[in-house]
């Protein structure tokens, strides 16, 4: 058993928001191979192109400890696999780990005696070993905590934020073993500045990971539910998020449109396992299914207002501004605004979707149009502000009313502008 973070040859497996910043933090400690399984992304990152925006150029071609491959005979002399892989939710929103267990073969078939992998992927309490090391023992006809090691330190990458980037965020850690904990924790203190975390066992620390984030969805759940209440007593709940912030212990959660990679993912992967154990959830899913209704909810609102002011819906003209999950990020994956979009789209209006962080490609992938690149005044029928990008509001409120037609509705749903210079807010 490796006993030394300086004997760990490492491999970053997966190089997408998760896997890419961890390789190049490693990468100022020692040699790193950073492997993915897109050939195109490979040769994106050797050219210093992130189309994530994540990283620029210089970033990438800061460190010379970085080999970037695609192939897996150049991680044979690895003896520490880090698995940074997607765990998304398919389309009956039960976890889809078929990118994880692939990874898990993958490794399996090149695992030596002594060898350690660390998942960093999120999943529900279990997962590791109960699915991903029988995966690693087939393939390599090695036995766990004998022959091999597995550890999990969930990932708490922040897609966009330049402040808390990943040796600024406490990590979690936790080893098969009491030895493999201590030398996993080791391992990250090399790089996080903010010090770790180190969990009594690989499944407290994949619940831990998994609630954090089911613990935002009901959180935010709970304010869009109040948005609707206040929206029909004509209380404006930005007003009384502010006075009700006053107080030192009121959490600050706000309303909008709820999606990403995790908050709208890591619920269903927690009452997945719930059901497996015959225990249904009363709780969760409420708050997941209120906010999964916000993009139906604010179309309608929006619709509502236009009829009032007379403007015809059908070929009506509308901008989304923002498409992806958060601001200040090029990821849409599982964005709200896509329920959104097609709520609007049963309407039979003309949409305009335009985001500057997004990447044009991945958009024409999930709405099937070509996005906008130019903002035109005197068009839009209604329009939305979506995502709180910072471009957004630089723009200006008459930049923004300017967009529009004298006869128009702005919804604003992340409040970027004053109550009296639009038409309608969450």
């Amino acid at each position: 058993m490796i006993n030394k973070i300086e004997n760990l040859k490492i491999a970053i497996i997966g190089l997408g928001y998760v896997g890419l910043p961890l390789a190049l933090e490693f990468s100022k400690k020692k040699t790193v191979i950073g492997f993915d399984i897109d050939e195109d992304r490979i040769s994106e990152l050797k050219s210093g192109i992130d189309k994530n925006l994540e990283f620029d150029k210089n970033d990438l071609q800061r460190t010379q400890n970085l080999e970037l491959t695609n192939n897996t005979d150049d991680l044979k002399s690895v003896n520490c696999f880090i698995i940074t892989v997607p765990t998304p939710i398919d389309v009956s929103k039960k976890p889809d780990l078929k990118p994880l267990f692939q990874a898990s073969k993958t490794i399996g078939k090149l695992l030596k005696k002594s060898d350690l992998i660390i998942y960093e992927s999120t999943v529900y309490p279990g997962c590791i070993e109960e699915e991903c090391v029988p995966i690693l023992e087939k393939f390599s006809n090695l036995n766990f905590n004998q022959d091999f090691f597995c550890g999990y330190s969930p990932e708490r990458v922040n897609p966009g934020d330049k402040k808390h980037t990943i040796s600024k965020i406490k990590k979690v850690t936790s080893g098969s073993t009491p030895e493999i904990a201590d030398l996993i924790d080791n391992l990250y203190k090399s790089i996080i500045t903010a010090g770790t975390h180190k969990a009594p066992s690989i499944k407290v620390a994949e619940a831990a990971k998994v609630i954090e984030n089911t613990q935002r969805d009901l959180n935010i759940a709970l304010i869009n539910e109040l948005s609707i209440l206040f929206n029909k007593l004509n209380i404006d709940t930005q007003e009384v998020l502010d006075a009700a912030e006053s107080k030192w212990n009121f959490l600050p959660f706000k309303p909008g449109l709820v999606g990403g990679h995790c908050i709208g993912v890591d619920p269903y992967y927690l009452t997945h396992k719930a059901n497996s154990i015959g225990y249904k959830a009363k709780i969760i899913l409420a708050g997941r299914e209120l906010n999964d209704k916000m993009g139906e909810h604010v179309a309608s609102q929006l619709v509502s207002s236009m009829k009032k002011k007379e403007i015809e819906i059908k070929n009506s003209r509308i901008l989304i501004m923002g498409l992806t999950f958060k601001e200040n990020c090029a990821d849409i994956r599982n964005s709200g605004v896509k329920i959104l979009f097609n709520s609007l789209k049963k309407h039979n209006c003309i949409l305009d979707l335009y985001d500057p962080w997004a990447n044009s490609n991945d958009i024409k992938t999930v709405y099937d149009i070509d996005p906008i690149r130019t903002l035109k005044e005197n068009t839009y029928d209604g329009l939305l502000i979506t995502v709180a990008h910072d471009k957004f509001k630089s723009l200006g409120e008459n930049y923004i009313r300017n967009l529009c037609k004298e006869n128009s509705v702005i919804y604003d749903l992340k409040n970027l502008f004053k109550s009296n210079k639009i038409d309608l807010r969450l």
